[in-house]
């Protein structure tokens, strides 16, 4: 029988996903919305099954986030919930306020402070936390930056001569495919982090072997994650869609499709990254292209910073919240 932690971790652990879903889901169809190419809910809808199915795809990710920051033999439910806690509270309140920070470094950043309150830093997997994610999560944005810098100019290249209303209407089309790879990317990636810690938590109670994710996680995360993006969130859509810069198809194109690859490639490795930053990094790319004045800095800098704080400061709501639960039971 289940013990009543193993099962307020799993909630939690489908709470973040489901707010995740909804926090997050301005990655996936922002653009698609703000340049008219889709209706919002027909952006919903796309963007939730396609959630869903990305987040079927693997789950080397799950593998990462279970095994990288701590030894799951190691982790106690106290220390699972006090970081789920974490980074809920920091995803709420950065959606509250339309920021756009990182769901990843959320849970990674609640989950590290967590562990750090119960056992000291000395628990922590230092090499794998560096390599496996930080690594991973500082460099996928820029890589982001670069590629929808580069594709940008390679399609001016390729429609130059084009008029502006063959450009729109073409890249109208295709940006209904890009905006559906963004979801599935989207879904491959972040969907699997819960997986990760749900599975982290089976082990450590010893009613699973080994790290391997149940097919029924997978579907209940798959699950959260596919009905939090039906729910839209409308305050970031709207800072990732139009506040960054004037986007028109062929910059959603753009953006929207180096992301999905940058994304789908760090699923493949197994490489939790902030699909955030990734698309909110391609998006800057895109307008590099046109002038620098064209990117709304200012607006970059509120995000970037919201980069910077989402690790530390859900870092010490975690500990906070592993001292309390400690202080109460």
């Amino acid at each position: 029988m289940l013990d009543l932690l193993i099962i307020l971790v799993i909630i939690l652990a489908l709470v973040f996903d489901f707010i995740n879903g909804f926090h997050d889901t301005a990655n996936a169809i922002a653009t698609s919305v703000s340049t008219r190419v889709l209706t919002p809910a027909k952006a919903i809808i796309m963007a939730a099954v396609l959630n869903f199915v990305g987040a079927l795809a693997s789950t080397e990710v799950a593998h990462t986030i279970g095994n990288g920051i701590v030894d799951p033999k190691l982790i106690n439910n106290e220390i699972l919930i006090a970081g789920l806690a974490g980074s809920i509270i920091w995803n709420l309140f950065t959606w509250y306020y339309g920021l756009p920070s990182s769901s990843s470094h959320a849970l990674i950043g609640g989950l590290a402070g967590a562990a750090v309150a119960s056992r000291g830093f000395a628990v922590l997997n230092v090499r794998g936390l560096i390599e496996k994610i930080f690594i991973p999560l500082i460099t996928s944005p820029i890589i982001g930056f670069l590629i929808a810098y580069l594709v940008m100019k390679f399609i001016f290249i390729l429609v130059g001569n084009w008029s502006h209303r063959n450009v729109n209407k073409y890249f109208s089309k295709l940006q209904i495919l890009s905006a559906a790879f963004m979801a599935f990317s989207h879904g491959s990636n972040d969907a699997q982090k819960s997986m990760g810690i749900i599975t982290a938590a089976l082990l450590s109670a010893g009613l699973i072997p080994e790290f391997k994710v149940p097919t029924l996680v997978v579907v209940a995360c798959a699950t959260a994650m596919a009905l939090g993006t039906s729910l839209g969130g409308w305050r970031i859509i709207k800072t990732m869609g139009s506040r960054i810069i004037r986007l028109e198809p062929v910059h959603g194109f753009a953006a929207e499709s180096s992301a999905a690859l940058v994304i789908i490639a760090a699923s493949l490795l197994g490489k939790p990254v902030s699909t955030t930053h990734v698309i909110s990094a391609s998006i800057m790319g895109v307008g590099s292209t046109q002038r620098l004045s064209a990117v709304r800095w200012f607006v970059a800098k509120n995000i970037v910073n919201a980069w910077i704080l989402t690790a530390p400061l859900s870092a010490i709501v975690a500990a906070i919240a592993f001292f309390i639960i400690n202080f109460f039971r």
